[in-house]
């Protein structure tokens, strides 16, 4: 047999990326190898040789010439092929590895190329699912009606009369992946050692690359994904996910059901649905914070022609090839850099990223601290609502490529997705601010969720130097508001949590002192009232004041300010307290509190009575 032959049969049969068995098949039959080299090596050269001139003779100081380098490297990663293309992109979300002028042009990368032959998309189809075609489709297009790095999509008929999408991976795609992405990591590998450009740790981004392509080019993984989507999603209506047809489906040819809808960006196709393209974004943004924060399984490639807006008011999500996952631990740790960003609390803020493993522990946090406070800081003063997220992304990728920063998988997706997002948001309105549509929901999760960590984040938030900050907790009630899926019941039960936490002592003081205060007053009242019908000769010495008595509880400040704050939230009703009062009564510290406020009471009385007995003024 052909030994270049067998590397072909060989690579194809790789079902998961492992560059030692890679650099095996390679290294046994070097052919294809070379002739992959000649193709890729000598362009890659030339560029390189261009780029280390400019670097000697100082043009690349130019902000200009250093973008026009930037576009020549985006152009010829697109002439390599695929796996250039997805090397491209996936540097495009790692600010910690390269300078910020090759981020925004790589950043630009489309993953669109040429269509392949639509006889040989054919012959594939019967290939993989050992059936003729007219077996399967009634009619199937030729033509594609689109093309990207992996593969194609032709709109088909099943014989049953179902209209499909039908995508098709190119000829020969995983050989081409494999020999290419060998070729990739050895030029990162030479890059890490010898050229000062491009940061250390490029072997390890490839790895992870080979990774994620190898999973995207299983469309049985693929379909897998759209089915747990849909499964995170289905109590939400306004959400949509094709149907996959499994039975037509292998892991080059996946099979989903036709969906007519019309891209985000297209706002006047939105507008003819008689859909507001306000309402579009509104549902993506909380369904992508919902797939980040709440389910782990987030969509990582929300470009526009992945979101369609339907005729019926929902949101389609397509393409489910690139997708990834954060850890529950991940998740709280977000939410708790957020508060600590809120708080202004930078040294806290450089902790967390040490815990989200963006810093190792050796790192010297230091010099990091009062960076952060320099990209942070005006846009805090703004408020998170109106908080640019790219600038400050744009900001912190200076920040990551001075300091030893290291990018997790994940959050490189996160922050691509969202960017992704805020983009198509931004088609809709110039003045959309993603963080700040976020915040709402962000509000909510910090205001419910039991989890301990959130927990602790609440209460870091609501106390500062402690004191309880009401501002903040109105903050978070009106964000919270409106979350259309506000619970509060739930969230008046975490308000109670709180009040009777161990944190919450001094929320407790306040009520001891301010109820104090009320049943003093009540007393005094009280005397004066009596004072009033004794003989002239009997009166005692009370200053004349206020003979109201008001209502002894909601004149109590922490109470007065919570009600103030909580009737402004949709759904309030004196019912929800109502419910609560036994466990009010039950709860341990409420006993502590009585007790408290008796004594405080007691010693104001003797007080008091010392006073009178003295016939001092009281």
């Amino acid at each position: 047999m052909n030994e270049e032959f067998t590397d072909f049969i060989e690579a194809s049969g790789l079902l998961e990326y492992d560059p030692k068995i890679i650099s095996k098949i390679y290294k046994k039959n070097p052919k294809r190898l070379f002739r992959r080299l000649w193709q890729t090596l000598i362009p890659i050269f030339v560029y390189i040789i261009s780029v280390l001139w400019d670097k000697f003779t100082g043009r690349l100081k130019n902000k200009s010439n250093a973008r026009f380098r930037a576009k020549e490297l985006t152009n010829l990663l697109v002439e390599l092929g695929p796996a250039f293309v997805k090397a491209g992109q996936a540097l495009s979300t790692r600010p910690d590895i390269i300078p910020s002028v090759l981020l925004e042009e790589l950043s630009e990368l489309q993953d669109q190329l040429p269509g392949f032959d639509g006889d040989k998309a054919m012959e594939l189809i019967e290939e993989d699912l050992n059936k003729k075609i007219d077996e399967i489709f009634l009619t199937i297009d030729k033509e594609p009606i689109s093309a990207a790095s992996l593969g194609q999509v032709h709109k088909a008929i099943l014989r049953n009369g179902e209209v499909v999408a039908v995508k098709i991976q190119r000829p020969g795609l995983r050989e081409q992946i494999t020999l290419d992405l060998y070729i990739v990591r050895n030029i990162a590998n030479w890059l890490k050692n010898n050229i000062g450009l491009i940061r250390s740790d490029l072997v390890a981004l490839i790895d992870e690359l080979g990774k994620r392509v190898f999973e995207e080019m299983d469309y049985l993984n693929e379909a897998e994904n759209a089915e747990r989507f849909r499964d995170f999603h289905s109590h939400n209506s306004k959400i949509a996910v094709p149907k996959i047809y499994k039975e037509i489906t292998s892991r080059r040819v996946l099979t989903m059901e036709w969906i007519d809808g019309i891209k985000l960006t297209n706002l006047e196709g939105v507008k003819k649905l008689g859909i507001n393209p306000d309402k579009m974004i509104e549902i993506g943004v909380q369904c992508s914070l919902e797939q980040l924060l709440e389910h782990g399984f987030f969509h990582a490639d929300p470009h526009p022609g992945n979101l369609l807006a339907l005729k019926d008011g929902r949101l389609c999500y397509l393409d489910f090839g690139m997708m990834s996952e954060v850890t529950r631990n991940s998740r709280s740790g977000l939410i708790q850099a957020v508060v600590h960003l809120v708080n202004k609390n930078f040294d806290k803020l450089s902790q967390d990223f040490v815990k989200l493993g963006f810093l190792s522990e050796e790192v010297n946090l230091e010099p990091i601290v009062p960076a952060f406070q320099d990209v942070f800081i005006n846009a805090v003063e703004l408020g998170v609502s109106k908080m640019d997220f790219k600038s400050v992304t744009d900001d912190m990728s200076g920040v990551m490529y001075k300091f030893p920063f290291k990018l997790p998988p994940y959050y490189a997706l996160i922050i691509r997705s969202l960017l992704t997002l805020e983009g198509i948001a931004l088609s809709v309105d110039p003045n959309f601010k993603i963080l700040g549509a976020a915040y709402p929901y962000f509000a909510r999760r910090l205001m419910e969720d039991p989890d301990p960590q959130l927990r602790e984040s609440l209460k870091e938030m609501l106390f500062d130097n402690k004191r309880f900050k009401w501002d903040r907790l109105e903050d978070l009630l009106s964000n919270a508001a409106k979350q259309t899926n506000l619970n509060l019941e739930k969230l008046l039960d975490e308000v109670i949590n709180l009040l009777f936490s161990p944190k919450g002592g001094f929320l407790r003081n306040e009520i001891v002192e301010s109820l104090t205060n009320q049943i003093d007053s009540l007393s005094l009242n009280l005397l004066k009232n009596v004072n009033n019908y004794l003989p002239k000769s009997l009166k005692l010495n009370i200053a004349k004041g206020n003979d109201d008595i008001d209502n002894l509880i909601l004149n109590i400040e922490p109470f007065r300010n919570f009600l103030e704050i909580i009737k402004k939230v949709p759904g309030y009703s004196i019912d929800i307290f109502l419910k609560r009062v036994p466990r009010l009564i039950n709860e341990p510290y409420t006993k502590e509190m009585s007790l408290n406020i008796v004594k405080k009471v007691t010693e104001r009385s003797v007080v008091r009575l010392v006073k009178i007995a003295a016939g001092a003024n009281i």
